[in-house]
């Protein structure tokens, strides 16, 4: 047992105290996000906001660069998509969820290059590109910036780029050395299907209501 316990948390031997403890509340508060999300309920927003500033503080001090611009990034779209959210499109409703226009799908294949070329500049800037990690850190950032600006309009195939880069996520962590939030994506994973299927069911009723 002792074994096994050593070799999913023998990296936070060195980490302090203070780090593990931010690190345990910002999954916390990260795992009520993508479930409200899945939800459809607006404190997707202020929950993730919560997460996001303290993975932000977190990830600088490890200096995960591109792990850091992605929670940047996140609090800024949660602001914009608690606007979105809760802005009404008549007098007694809000933003539905709905699907993709081509013009959103032109936007987001857009969003995800310039976020590869943006995090690519990033890391030569500062010295980062040192390992494959590099390389993974960089295509995990651009799927995850479509997918939270997806996710901030309302969208459902924000679920689809949340399940890839989750996926990826989950190995990518635990080699970094940060096993809890690996474990964070893990089931991140989980609740992102569910969330798709339960997004999906929705908007199927709501057509069929139509």
């Amino acid at each position: 047992m002792s074994l096994i316990f050593e070799f999913f948390f023998e990296q936070y031997s060195g980490y302090e105290t203070i780090d593990i403890a931010l690190e345990s509340i910002a999954i916390i508060f990260g795992f009520l996000s993508v479930w409200y999300s899945k939800q459809n309920k607006v404190l997707v927003f202020p929950t993730g906001m919560i997460s996001t500033i303290i993975f932000v503080y977190l990830l600088l001090k490890w200096e995960l660069l591109g792990d850091m611009m992605i929670n940047g990034y996140y609090f800024i779209m949660s602001v914009y998509g608690w606007f979105v959210w809760t802005r009404k499109v008549d007098e007694t409703h809000v933003t539905p969820i709905s699907r993709s226009t081509k013009k959103e799908n032109v936007a987001s294949v857009f969003i995800f290059f310039a976020t590869l070329l943006f995090v690519f500049i990033v890391y030569k800037t500062f010295d980062k590109w040192t390992s494959w990690v590099a390389y993974i850190d960089t295509i995990t950032t651009a799927i995850f910036f479509v997918g939270m600006w997806l996710m901030a309009r309302r969208k459902i195939e924000n679920w689809i780029y949340w399940i890839v880069g989750d996926i990826i996520s989950v190995p990518l962590y635990f080699y970094k050395g940060f096993t809890l939030t690996s474990l964070q994506y893990l089931v991140f994973t989980i609740i992102a299907i569910f969330g798709y299927l339960a997004w999906k069911k929705t908007l199927n009723s709501n057509q069929q209501t139509a």
